[in-house]
């Protein structure tokens, strides 16, 4: 067996040894606004729940190992002391890997991933209408784990409001596994859904993918392209040459597309919603 010294191997080798071994991990999806405002949307798997009474979930946003800067996150709640937790679906999955692009602070990952912002009734983070189940929370306390690159920060927060989406409860009244289809964070590019297993979803551009909103109407409104179609489409560093003047809404391309976004298979989605430009 391999034996390893955390001391004797490089942070993000270790990084990556213990997200492939522990996991699956829960999801975190943090909506949170710093004191002007500004509202930011990230995913987090450092997460899990550690009370019932009084409610507390714990996740943590870990410093930057390349360069030991911290998270807008992490800066948010430290100001403000508020956070909603959101749980991710697996119809969400492709929008809420989008969201976790490094836009410049400021930037609304909502507007980014295509999410809709709904209003909070205790805390001042919007909640993301696409979760199944959402927790306004509290933070109680922010634990420094270090201060280095790759040191976590524990954000203890207490829930005081919870959101239930009813179509995931079952006859008795109680979250049902199949139909709130969570997913959950493995090491490198993958996932798990809990009804199904593994699969992967690729990371986000280093250069910053072009998000949602930039996408052309006819796309971004289409009735047949998904949330996780339109990710997927959003994740590509521009658009493609001729995609700006895109306004057909064929039901037949964008039902061949969602299917070509379905294996994956980007570059041939675009293929197919150009090859027939309306100019």
């Amino acid at each position: 067996m391999l034996q390893i010294d955390p001391k004797e191997i490089s942070t993000p080798q270790l990084h990556g040894y213990l997200l492939g071994a522990v996991a699956p991990r829960p999801i975190c999806f943090a909506s949170t606004v710093d004191n002007e405002g500004n509202v930011n949307l990230s995913p987090y798997s450092f997460f899990n729940v550690f009370s019932a009474n009084p409610p507390v979930m714990i996740f943590s946003p870990a410093r930057r190992v390349r360069d030991n800067t911290t998270k807008h996150t992490l800066e948010n709640v430290l100001e403000t002391k508020e956070v909603v937790i959101n749980i991710v679906s697996h119809a969400m999955v492709q929008q809420m890997s989008l969201s976790s692009t490094e836009y410049a602070k400021g930037v609304n990952e909502f507007v980014k991933a295509g999410f809709t912002e709904v209003p909070s009734t205790k805390v001042t983070p919007p909640r993301v209408g696409e979760a199944p189940v959402q927790f306004e929370c509290k933070v109680k306390d922010v634990i420094a784990l270090g201060t280095e690159g790759g040191a976590g920060n524990l954000v203890i927060a207490e829930v005081v409001q919870l959101h239930i989406d009813e179509s995931i409860l079952n006859e008795e009244g109680k979250i049902d596994p199949y139909k709130i289809d969570t997913v959950s964070r493995l090491g490198g590019n993958w996932y798990s859904r809990a009804k199904e297993g593994l699969f992967e979803v690729e990371k986000p551009l280093r250069t910053l993918g072009i998000g949602v909103d930039a996408l052309p109407e006819a796309i971004r409104l289409s009735n047949i392209l998904t949330g996780n179609d339109l990710g997927q489409l959003a994740n590509v560093e521009k658009l493609p040459e001729g995609a700006a003047h895109y306004v057909s809404n064929l039901e037949e391309i964008h039902k061949r597309a969602h299917q070509l976004l379905e294996e994956g298979r980007v570059e041939e989605a675009w293929n197919e919603l150009l090859s027939k430009l309306d100019n």
